[in-house]
């Protein structure tokens, strides 16, 4: 199942949930806001970033500026807690499914939320008699 973090008034986040719309992907939606992370989500997202902190927390954002947090000296345990508390530090949308995770709205990485199965049905019955040979033609890429 995809999962989408997103905040309100976030235009990259209306895109993803657009996209995965127009694929009739279903996905579950968690407002950073209103739903409460626990650690072990939090746990989660950080395990699946490759660069750790970098790819999900905003150094820009006003809490980290402000205060003047090293998120590097922080433990694992110091950082969920610090994200728990402070949700806005983190970067939108988050994506993530079994295998995939992405930040940010990305028209050429999001494709490979696209399953498997689907990109397989594509690729060996769209062709080019097809009516939708050209919308099909990101899913077969």
């Amino acid at each position: 199942m995809i999962v989408v973090y997103t905040s309100p008034g976030c235009a990259s986040c209306r895109k993803v949930k657009k996209w995965l719309k127009d694929h009739d992907l279903k996905f579950i939606e968690k407002n950073i806001f209103t739903t409460l992370l626990n650690e072990t989500e939090i746990t989660h997202l950080l395990q699946r970033s490759e660069n750790g902190t970098e790819d999900i927390i905003s150094k820009r954002s006003k809490i980290i500026q402000e205060s003047k947090i090293d998120l590097d000296s922080m433990s694992i345990t110091q950082l969920v807690d610090f994200v728990r508390k402070n949700p806005s530090v983190l970067k939108r949308p988050i994506i993530l499914d079994e295998k995939n995770f992405q930040v940010g709205f990305d028209e050429e990485e999001i494709d490979a939320f696209i399953p498997d199965e689907l990109r397989k049905l594509a690729s060996n019955v769209c062709n080019k008699e097809c009516p939708n040979w050209e919308g099909c033609q990101k899913v077969r890429n």
